[in-house]
């Protein structure tokens, strides 16, 4: 079973979707950094919000140009373009709002279009929570179910995603969100390989159940139209994402295995609202696993919950945990229903998005478009953060939007930035997520890499020669443990790399198990052999000026691996996190520029990271 399925992988890749992945030597592929995340003024949410930006604005801004935020001000990428990216808008009542709002439209006639637009904040709010009852229950509501305008904008979603790609400069993917919410996140990303694409998007209002978006997609497939979907925001799914069961509550079984891999091959790691690796109660033993941690917010969840606070299930809600129980699944079954690569996106509503933390707008528009309203600079009239406190919650801003982060990008490995080069690249899942910064990383397993030279120029070809990349399965053998090569290069715009780092999980007595192993330590410090830990190398941060330590730190780290634990009979998967120096996060540089201390209960500063897809061992 076990060997069916990895040659099936390998026909998906080499054959169903095109020679494009193996034209080229491998060892020819250069990481390409992108964006598959992006809303504009046809995302209901983002036009309620005051954006109204285009996918063709989102498109130039990705290359460089400079874009007008929704609260009045411009903004503009710092480094440098990015290489690919997909608007990604809403396919609930796509283009509605936006047809609402405009006097020429025959939408803009109607009292809710009135009541939108209206000037007055109570009339406005009304009109807004009913929206946004409308959008989460996935109940069609005829006051926005426009068909004609559904299809119209999403023509119109794909002919500007025409006009912009550019290949071998810049890449396009057509694309949108399917948004279910019932009552807890479910959303994903539905990314085209090609321009070709049904004549109108599959939404929540058509179903709830993600298992129908798959059979869709299915069904497009038989009829050459391919795509994948990347869920998101794990993080904020009360366990619903990763769950033992299927939507309806029956057991999980091959098929669906199957047809989530074939439909669903990445998970987005990271965004603005979050990141979702793991959490200090899944993982109480990895020092790093409280970064850009979603808290639990009664405000945000209230009307989910009718009113009372909500506590945010963790189980089933990370990417690392999803991992182990994909592991108990494959050992008891015999399928594994989580065997996923991993991307980081923004999800900005801006239709530009933040990834440095120094240049943070956060990411819906006027809700959170300055320092005040997103929590991190005091209000007129108040003198401090200890006055600050005292207010009536209705006088400080939403306090969910302080947990907010600038993050992240995609990276993928491919022979060029093409759509057919990229896509292919996303299916093998050679793909991986960073935190905002553009570092590079790379993560082989083999039986007899060890003894390659890392400094040989050509060492990569014969890493893809002799081993496997990320998002690949390593068959094990009987005796021996394999070998496992991991590197990162540092972001020129960022801090300086601190410590390379490989997290394995496997089943063990029938028990799911992890850690964490420094594998390579920055300005020369030595593992420790009992603690698999880099000393600290004291790299600081100036708080009165977020300058960071410019002669800590390392451009570049790698390591050849092997297991110390490894049993040849267990399930296990690994991969690759990196981690910058410390350098201040973005409630600390909005602080700094209005001449305050920062806000005592954010966190100073952030270790940006970045993780590879995992590698899965599967014993023979």
């Amino acid at each position: 079973m076990r060997i069916t399925n990895i040659v099936l992988a390998v026909c998906l890749v080499l054959v169903c979707f095109g020679d494009a992945a193996v034209a080229n030597n491998p060892g020819d592929r250069e990481a390409y950094f992108g964006d598959l995340h992006v809303h504009t003024r046809f995302s209901f949410d983002a036009y309620i919000f005051n954006v109204r930006a285009t996918p063709d604005d989102a498109y130039r801004y990705a290359r460089g140009d400079a874009l007008q935020h929704a609260f009045g001000y411009p903004i503009r990428l710092r480094g440098a373009p990015l290489d690919f990216m997909a608007v990604t808008d809403h396919a609930t009542y796509m283009g509605v709002l936006h047809a609402m709002g405009d006097p020429q439209h025959r939408l803009s006639k109607g009292d809710l279009a009135r009541q939108l637009i209206s000037s007055d904040p109570a009339v406005f709010m009304s009109a807004f929570r009913n929206v946004a009852s409308a959008i989460i229950s996935g109940k069609a509501d005829s006051r926005l179910q426009h068909e004609d305008v559904v299809r119209d904008t999403w023509r119109a979603e794909i002919a500007a995603a025409e006009r912009h790609n550019k290949p071998g400069r810049f890449t396009t993917f057509v694309g949108y969100e399917y948004t279910s919410a019932p009552p807890f996140n479910l959303h994903r990303n539905v990314i085209f390989e090609g321009a070709k694409a049904p004549a109108k998007p599959f939404a929540a209002t058509d179903s709830l159940n993600p298992e129908d978006l798959w059979d869709w997609m299915d069904a497009n497939r038989a009829r050459g139209i391919e795509a994948l979907a990347i869920p998101h925001n794990p993080n904020w799914s009360n366990g619903t994402m990763f769950m033992r069961t299927m939507f309806g509550g029956d057991p999980l079984d091959e098929a669906y295995a199957e047809q989530r891999m074939r439909n669903e091959p990445l998970v987005e790691m990271t965004q603005v609202k979050g990141t979702s690796d793991t959490h200090p109660l899944l993982s109480p033993n990895d020092e790093w696993a409280d970064f850009e941690i979603f808290a639990d917010s009664p405000e945000i969840f209230a009307a989910l919950g009718d009113g009372k606070e909500v506590t945010i299930s963790v189980k089933g809600s990370y990417v690392r945990d999803a991992l182990l129980t994909g592991l108990e699944f494959e050992e008891k079954e015999d399928f594994n229903p989580y065997r996923f690569g991993l991307i980081g996106s923004s999800d900005t509503h801006n239709a530009g998005a933040p990834y440095e933390e120094q240049h943070f707008y956060s990411k819906t528009g006027i809700n959170d478009g300055s320092p005040v309203r997103r929590g991190s600079a005091l209000p007129d009239g108040v003198g401090d953060w200890d006055e600050f406190a005292t207010l009536p919650q209705d006088q400080k801003s939403a306090g969910y939007l302080a947990d907010w982060g600038a993050s992240g990008l995609a990276g993928v490995w491919a022979e060029a930035n093409t759509r057919e080069a990229l896509y292919a690249a996303l299916r093998r899942k050679e793909s991986f997520a960073t935190s905002g910064t553009r570092m590079r990383v790379r993560f082989f397993a083999g039986y007899d890499i060890a003894k390659l030279d890392l400094d040989d120029p050509s060492v990569v070809s014969s890493l893809y020669e002799k081993g496997v990349p990320m998002g690949g399965d390593l068959l094990g053998k009987r005796h021996g443990a394999p070998d496992f090569v991991a590197w990162a290069a540092r972001d020129p715009q960022s801090a300086w790399l601190q410590r390379l780092q490989i997290v394995k999980g496997w089943i063990q007595g029938g028990e799911v198990r992890e850690a964490v192993y420094d594998v390579a330590c920055s300005d020369g410090g030595s593992l420790d052999p009992n603690t698999h830990r880099c000393p600290d190398n004291g790299a600081d941060v100036n708080p009165k000026t977020c300058e960071f330590d410019a002669f800590k730190g390392d451009a570049e780290l790698k390591a050849s691996w092997s297991d110390p634990n490894f049993e040849p009979d267990q399930h296990a998967f690994y991969y690759v996190r990196v981690l910058e120096n410390p350098t201040c996060r973005w409630s600390t540089w909005d602080a700094l520029r209005a001449g305050i201390e920062p806000r005592p209960d954010l966190k100073r500063t952030i270790q940006e990271r970045a993780w590879s897809s995992p590698i899965w061992v599967v014993p023979r």
